[in-house]
């Protein structure tokens, strides 16, 4: 029964999230596109970090492709709550596609 068991990491509308670092991505590899959002300044809040401009990037997964090219948009949003909302429009627009 054990083998059974699916490990599974933060979800967000069905999705996977993955952060690493101040990079944090939205959607699966296995796809054909996926959500790169990095932090690029952040500003402490009580005893916590909250990201104060997020760079919000879709791209294709093709690994044939040079970093430039798998840029299909690209925005910035004062917030991750906002940077997150516009990713999983795009993403879900994009694999509808």
């Amino acid at each position: 029964m054990a083998g059974n068991k699916k490990a599974e990491g933060l979800v967000y509308k069905g999705r996977p999230l993955r952060r690493v670092g101040n990079m944090i991505y939205y959607g699966s590899m296995a796809d054909k596109y996926i959500i790169l959002m990095q932090v690029k300044s952040s500003k402490k809040e009580q005893d916590m970090e909250v990201a104060t401009r997020v760079s919000i990037e879709l791209q294709l997964t093709a690994p044939d492709l040079k970093s430039k090219e798998r840029v299909q948009k690209r925005s910035e949003k004062d917030s991750l709550y906002a940077a997150m909302d516009i990713g999983s429009i795009w993403l879900e627009r994009a694999l509808k596609a």
